[in-house]
């Protein structure tokens, strides 16, 4: 069932923010997160630029996250997660480490520096505006925010590639629980509808129209030369459900199947695909009232991560997030001289 905004900010605790520069076609996007939500991530793509995500792991020392960034700009596009850092730190929010509160902001960047303007990135002026317009409304898609710069279908080079952008969705499941995706797809393979495989945007053939099966076409010598463009897929996905720090790694690595689903190839050599999971703990068990302290986060998500089923939040997030690739190039727009498919 879908939720209220079809959006990751359906998913209790959830506000997220664009910066967007369409002239330079780069931006990023923050999803800040309340004061208790437990992160994991799962690095698959074989070029990432990443941050903090090393303290994600579950034998890590802090198991909560204050936001997670999704930059573009390469790994020049990482700063942005300095003025995030500056945003939270004015207000308070931090891991306490005693003389002072060090917001903890896992971050990843994606390669668009083949359009618009490479020599203008997002910088920590630019996380900071994501964080001054994060709502916990409906959430703009398409060439927006960590989306801006995106491309897919980059077999035969930038000339024959297709905009993308930024999509997401949620769905409603049983007990109250709410998962959701936020995804920034820039992918060297094409994105296809999960229910037919019907490519929906991709590498352009010359000349003819329509698209190359890159999948296909990787198989022959012209594929396998033509493979040096960096790309990469970003995503956060979000439940409301009490998941601990492992769960939510586990939920990570199931939602890449999600990207699996729709799109074709993916996890290659030049993409840095990355996925961050996390749990805001807002769900309330249906046994609460039989805890003494229901009010107390700690002893709930105790109880709750013993009972929490995370294969069927972990299936349900692969799918939500297949539907948010899908959505990230339906809802894409032309710019700096790539055609999105919604104009071909």
């Amino acid at each position: 069932m879908r939720s209220v905004f079809d959006a990751i900010t359906d998913v209790e605790g959830l506000r997220v923010g664009h910066y967007t520069d369409r002239e330079a076609a780069t931006g990023c996007t923050v999803v800040l997160c309340a004061p208790g939500t437990e992160a994991g991530v799962d690095v698959r793509g074989s070029a990432p630029a990443t941050r903090e995500t090393d303290l994600l792991e579950p034998t890590r020392l802090v198991h909560e996250v204050n936001a997670v960034l999704l930059s573009g700009g390469s790994a020049f596009g990482l700063d942005a997660a300095t003025g995030v850092v500056r945003f939270l730190e004015e207000r308070g929010l931090g891991f306490d480490v005693g003389v002072a509160k060090v917001p903890i902001v896992p971050a990843a960047s994606l390669f668009d520096l083949m359009i618009g303007r490479a020599d203008v990135r997002p910088n920590a002026e630019s996380g900071y505006q994501a964080c001054l317009a994060a709502t916990d409304g409906p959430v703009d898609e398409g060439s927006v925010g960590a989306g801006t710069g995106c491309t897919v279908g980059k077999l035969l080079g930038p000339k024959f590639a297709v905009k993308a952008g930024l999509g997401t969705a949620s769905e409603k499941l049983g007990k109250g629980i709410v998962v959701g995706a936020l995804v920034a797809v820039n992918a060297f393979g094409d994105i296809v509808d999960p229910e037919n495989s019907k490519i929906i945007a991709g590498t352009r053939k010359p000349i003819v129209g329509g698209f190359v099966n890159t999948a296909q076409q990787m198989k022959t010598n012209l594929g396998q030369t033509l493979m040096g463009f960096t790309s990469t897929t970003i995503a956060v996905v979000a439940t409301n459900a009490f998941l601990n720090k492992a769960q939510c790694t586990k939920v990570a690595q199931m939602a890449h199947d999600g990207l699996a689903l729709a799109i074709r190839p993916v996890h290659t050599m030049v993409d840095g695909d990355a996925v961050f999971a996390l749990a805001t703990c807002q769900a309330k068990p249906p046994f609460a009232k039989l805890l003494r302290n229901a009010e107390d986060a700690g002893q709930l998500r105790r109880f709750w991560a013993d009972d929490a089923d995370v294969t069927i939040i972990g299936t349900a997030t692969a799918q939500v997030l297949a539907r948010a690739v899908v959505r990230a190039a339906e809802r894409a727009t032309s710019l700096a001289g790539v055609p999105a498919a919604s104009d071909l």
